[in-house]
């Protein structure tokens, strides 16, 4: 099987990994590019370029601020907030002091927020100003929670605007009681000056939030080398370059968008163009104006620049090279022939396969021998199988089964989950409960899903998390959720509820879904509901999903 996964490795391409800067966490190369290239624009917010001198300015006087306030080594402090300059400087502050950074979806809401918090011990939250009731709602039940930082996303734009901006970013500035506000604590703080010493592969730098294979999510513990290690391989793989200049979209709080837009530009020093959110129009200016040749897609965006309209008189032709996902349409080979022809020539291509328990990037494709419908080949220093899930013995190419992936970005396991670390995790090996196979010349396919995880939107939606969020309702007896295709988001929550009996013919489904709304995340709450006099379940109880999926 080793020979067969190194059978499509690019001639062109290195085996060996070479770290650009050697093995150190990545706010280190972050401080390194301040030195090499102080004045070089490092990231562009809507025509405010921030230069790595400026970036790392920022970030040594917020980490002096927080280290003031308490936050130290191993604490954790989540960041719950848009795309913005704040949220790489939080990023990188938190863990100039030791500490584990943990992305919030700012789409949550406040019972989520509670449970997430609780989960990890949450001590700090670096929020957006908008998204701030929702904390307030749930601090005095989270004990753990002895520090808030607020911000405004407007406090980094420039007075001259080179891009249109969403709505967010229009929002009046508000400075509320028994909360820090980011932008006075960087200006009233002198920089730290002594960053805390790291143990690159064994102390966790980062805490996701997924489901393993179940249950409600977990905090998966990555260390600062499984992201140097990530960052490095794709960086490599794809051969990104310091003249090359880049545009961040996707959300930073997601695994894939944090490597694109938080670790790659650091890790390569390259220019990067940020946006609070994928906007067409905007994301067309910007490859115009800063001639955009690498680009990180989500499928859909790629749809929505096609389809925008006058687009056929307008100029892509900067572009050369486009890694993008399939979330919620297949990147395949009529999408990227349409992609090549208006832009002249640009390659899209499958990004990659992970998972957050590996910090995503375990294949990339290579751009010389593209297979649609594949995940690519593995990448550098990583080991993949294909195996039969009840014995975990080792399948023959073109035969479907569990992949399993082993390689240095591998989590340490998750926090306080002993259990559920031992179910995911052997010697070194992560179960994913993906269904895959490999043919003959080393390609990955993906298949499907043996755990019931749903996808939606590209997020991971776990159905015990919407079940414990739904049984709040008072009308609930039992619940329990699948995922349904939905051609615009790939799969969406369909919900099974028993009602108490003083509610049968009472509670509608329009209204249980309407209150789903206000409690979940847009990508989360059940877009169906049926009502069912009991679920299927086992002799120990144990729901049957699957029943309900038949």
């Amino acid at each position: 099987m080793k020979t067969i996964l190194r059978k499509s490795w690019p001639k062109d391409l290195p085996e060996k990994l070479e770290y650009r800067l050697g093995e150190k966490p990545l706010h280190e190369y972050l401080i390194q590019n301040a030195r090499e290239h102080p004045d070089e624009p490092g990231y562009i917010y809507y025509g405010n370029n921030i230069s790595w001198k400026q970036l790392v300015g920022y970030t040594r006087r917020l980490a002096s601020c927080l280290k003031s306030q308490g936050i130290g080594k191993g604490d954790r402090v989540a960041l719950y907030m848009q795309n913005c300059p704040q949220y790489l400087i939080g990023h990188y502050a938190i863990q100039m002091l030791g500490a584990a950074v943990v992305p919030l979806n700012p789409m949550y809401k406040a019972s989520e927020l509670d449970y997430f918090i609780t989960e990890a011990e949450i001590k700090a939250v670096i929020a957006g100003q908008e998204l701030y009731q929702n904390i307030e709602t749930i601090k005095d039940q989270t004990p753990s929670l002895q520090l808030i930082v607020t911000t405004n996303y407007a406090d980094f734009l420039p007075d001259n605007l080179t891009l249109p901006i969403p709505n967010e970013l229009k929002t009046e500035k508000k400075y509320i009681d028994s909360t820090f506000d980011m932008e006075r604590m960087i200006y009233s703080t002198d920089p730290l000056m002594e960053i805390e010493e790291i143990d690159i592969w064994n102390d966790v730098g980062l805490m996701v939030f997924t489901s393993g294979t179940t249950g409600r999510p977990k905090a998966a513990m990555l260390t600062y080398g499984n992201a140097l290690f990530k960052t490095a391989a794709t960086v490599h793989g794809y051969r990104l370059e310091q003249e090359d200049n880049t545009i961040a979209s996707a959300p930073l709080c997601h695994i894939a968008g944090m490597v694109m837009g938080v670790n790659i530009p650091v890790y390569r020093a390259l220019s990067c163009v940020l946006l609070t959110r994928f906007d067409p129009g905007a994301a067309i200016q910007a490859i115009e104006d800063y001639k955009i040749n690498k680009l990180y897609t989500v499928a859909t965006m790629n749809a929505a620049i096609l389809n925008y309209p006058g687009i056929e008189k307008r100029d892509l032709s900067s572009l050369e090279l486009n890694f993008a996902t399939s979330f919620g349409m297949k990147v395949d080979e009529k999408l990227a022939s349409d992609w090549k022809e208006l832009t002249n020539g640009c390659v899209l291509l499958e990004a990659s396969y992970g998972l957050t328990e590996t910090h995503t990037c375990d294949t990339f494709m290579p751009i010389q021998q593209i297979k649609f419908g594949s995940c690519g080949i593995v990448t550098y220093d990583t080991e993949l199988r294909i195996v039969n899930p009840e014995t975990e013995e080792s399948l023959h190419p073109g035969e479907q089964g569990e992949i399993v992936v082993k390689n240095p970005g591998v989590f340490k396991g998750y926090l306080n989950r002993p259990e559920a670390t031992a179910e995911t995790l052997h010697n070194g090996w992560v179960f994913t409960g993906d269904i895959g196979s490999i043919d003959e010349d080393g390609y990955l396919y993906f298949h499907g899903r043996v755990k019931e995880m749903i996808k939606s939107s590209g997020f991971s939606v776990f159905p015990e998390d919407v079940e414990a969020l739904m049984s709040e309702h008072e009308a609930i007896s039992q619940v329990a959720c699948i995922g349904v295709p939905d051609s615009k988001r790939e799969e969406s929550v369909k919900a099974f509820i028993v009602l108490k009996p003083p509610y049968k013919g009472k509670v509608s489904e329009d209204e249980m879904i309407d209150w789903a709304k206000e409690k979940m995340a847009a990508y989360k709450y059940p877009r169906s509901v049926e009502f069912i006099d009991s679920l299927p379940a086992t002799s120990s109880g144990k729901v049957l999903r699957r029943l309900l999926k038949e």
